[in-house]
């Protein structure tokens, strides 16, 4: 549940939005497509990615040096302007993904993949945590050939170290919607929140924990 904690289920008490899965042929289109590569502003790169709750993943990634800012939004899927609701239907396609505006000389492409393995459980298929749905699928977006190298190469030492199938998706990026605005810095701006209690600062403090030496010096209290 993302909007309020629904009083009339325990099993949306811990939970963004529930939703049922669909499949669309449009998808394949979308897998298939050529990447798209976002030209760098004022010394920033951009990169994308999808692991779950955007809440969540927002603020792990704004924990990161190097990383100047971070956009929750939609991408990965089939359908124009994708909103909150529509992407909750299961039926557009799309994941909950965010925008990270990272200075390339201070955190390389290839740590920030790194930040993402090691900030999920990257076994589970189309969801993280209590949060189920192909809305909340893990997918890595690529913008060329170079990302996506270093992508299939991370995933495939994952699964080897593991023992088991990664769940991660490896799309060619297209683009990206940005989400409603009361979305945005939504761990930051309601801490007290129940969902952000019990799922999103636990999710962001295991991954303080496993990765140390990648945090700014403000998020490492």
């Amino acid at each position: 549940m993302k909007k309020l904690v629904s009083i009339l289920s325990i099993a949306l008490l811990f939970s963004c939005h529930n939703s049922a899965q669909n499949s669309n042929p449009k998808q394949q289109e979308v897998i298939n497509a050529e990447p798209i590569e976002v030209p760098m502003e004022n010394g920033m790169a951009k990169a994308y990615f999808a692991s779950g709750c955007f809440w969540c993943v927002e603020a792990i990634y704004e924990s990161v040096k190097g990383v100047d800012e971070v956009i929750s939004g939609y991408s990965g899927g089939h359908t124009e302007n994708p909103t909150y609701e529509s992407s909750n239907t299961g039926r557009t396609g799309h994941a909950e993904a965010v925008e990270v505006i990272y200075d390339p000389e201070v955190v390389s492409f290839a740590t920030l993949v790194d930040v993402y393995f090691g900030s999920q459980n990257p076994t589970q298929v189309n969801g993280q945590g209590p949060d189920r749905g192909s809305q909340y699928r893990s997918i890595i977006f690529y913008q060329n050939d170079e990302q996506k190298k270093i992508i299939e190469e991370k995933k495939a030492a994952l699964a080897k170290k593991l023992d088991d199938e990664i769940a991660a998706e490896v799309y060619p990026f297209q683009k990206f919607w940005v989400a409603e605005d009361y979305h945005q810095d939504f761990e930051k701006r309601n801490p007290n929140q129940r969902y952000i209690v019990a799922v999103s600062i636990p999710r962001l403090n295991r991954f303080k924990a496993k990765l140390p030496e990648l945090l700014k010096a403000e998020a490492k209290h």
